[in-house]
């Protein structure tokens, strides 16, 4: 149930029983509630002196003349006091003279008026009411009985009210504290999502959006670990641009940029979830293939990627050199990753060699047509001298 669907004395489980409990411990009794009553007649007679008197000595407060503000607020503070004044001579207390004084204690909280306020009020309040029956009982036992009834039943409202003030300063420690927590979740979140970001950031090429090289041996490593673990190969494609500082020197730095991007994107498009792509640096990229064989790696990657990167980049040939572990036998990460460093440059120096003699054929050759089925068996040439 909603706060706001229950009363006070249902939000603070007042019951009736707990009602009469406090009353015994004031001992406030039938005898006490006669002597009230008996009363009554007099206070209705004398109700707005009480009360001009009261706000008099009230509103000479700076501190309660501030709270009070206005002279609107002032009369229903008045019209409110004198409602309370005849209440205290009435002669039921019971749930809902119990949650009227719970009221005055959470009004009394939201406006900002401090225990020693409120019972400063209360103190005059009293002074006040016992003049009047000072001057209007004769009988000194009654007037006595009148007082001690009075002090009782101000005490029972007072602890009403501090017990309604009390629980709305815990209420709002625990909205404090809620905030706060929340606070520190979001802060720790973003501080969280923050430092993700940062070592994705240190992680990752800015360039290409590949990783970078910083953490390429750590990644192989790890990988190879598990291979282990599992008895699964693992293979390394290692491969660069083709003559990229001349394409560089010759259509500029901007150009050479968008061949990098353009290569990084077609790695990422045809490898796998669990495949490691890094720009090892320059034109250099090393793919990490983990569960993978060499024959695997040629067919499933490098057929895939070469249809690719024709498509946006028909001027640019790369070069490739693929390796392969386990599942018997491990290389270690440096060694895995350097032979197939080595193995890109055996590739790609054949694949030279196969150019520069087949353009010496094709200079010799009598008519053009020759040339053709030397292109047709390039790669096949270039794949043996590799092998």
């Amino acid at each position: 149930m909603l706060q706001t669907e229950q009363t006070l004395f249902e939000q603070m489980r007042i019951t009736e029983l707990e009602i009469e409990s406090r009353k015994a411990l004031f001992s406030f009794t039938g005898a006490d509630v006669k002597a009230l009553q008996s009363f009554k007649p007099i206070i209705e007679e004398n109700i707005d002196k009480i009360v001009d008197d009261f706000y008099g000595l009230q509103t000479s407060v700076s501190e309660i003349a501030l709270l009070i503000g206005d002279s609107d607020t002032l009369a229903r503070l008045r019209t409110a006091q004198r409602r309370y004044v005849l209440d205290l001579f009435n002669g039921v207390y019971d749930l809902e003279y119990v949650n009227n004084r719970l009221r005055i204690g959470l009004v009394h909280k939201r406006i900002g008026v401090e225990p020693k306020l409120y019972l400063s009020a209360v103190h005059t309040l009293k002074e006040l009411i016992y003049a009047v029956i000072n001057c209007s009982v004769q009988d000194t036992h009654q007037g006595e009985c009148i007082r001690v009834a009075i002090d009782k039943l101000v005490l029972f409202d007072v602890t009403l009210v501090f017990d309604t003030y009390i629980r709305s300063l815990v209420s709002e420690i625990e909205n404090a504290k809620d905030k706060a927590e929340k606070y520190a979740q979001s802060m720790e979140s973003k501080v969280k999502e923050r430092t993700q970001q940062l070592e994705e950031l240190s992680q990752t090429d800015p360039l290409t959006g590949l990783l970078n090289v910083r953490h390429l041996q750590e990644t192989a490593t790890r990988i190879l670990r598990a291979a282990q673990r599992r008895a699964e190969p693992v293979s390394v494609i290692y491969l660069d641009v083709d003559d990229f500082k001349s394409f560089n020197d010759t259509q500029g730095h901007r150009s050479g940029d968008e061949v990098l991007r353009a290569v990084a994107k077609a790695i990422k498009e045809i490898t796998r979830a669990e495949d490691h792509c890094f720009r090892y640096g320059g034109d250099e990229f090393c793919i990490i293939m983990p569960n993978c064989r060499e024959e695997q790696a040629r067919d499933n990657f490098i057929t895939r990627f070469n249809q690719k990167i024709k498509l946006s980049l028909n001027n640019i040939s790369l070069s490739f050199g693929i390796i392969d572990t386990g599942p018997y036998e491990y290389e270690e990460a440096n060694s895995l990753i350097h032979k197939a460093d080595q193995r890109m440059y055996s590739y790609k120096r054949a694949s030279k060699q196969q150019q520069q003699t087949m353009a010496a054929a094709n200079d010799l050759a009598p008519e053009n047509s020759t040339a053709d089925v030397h292109s047709i068996s390039q790669s096949q040439s270039v794949d043996k001298a590799v092998e």
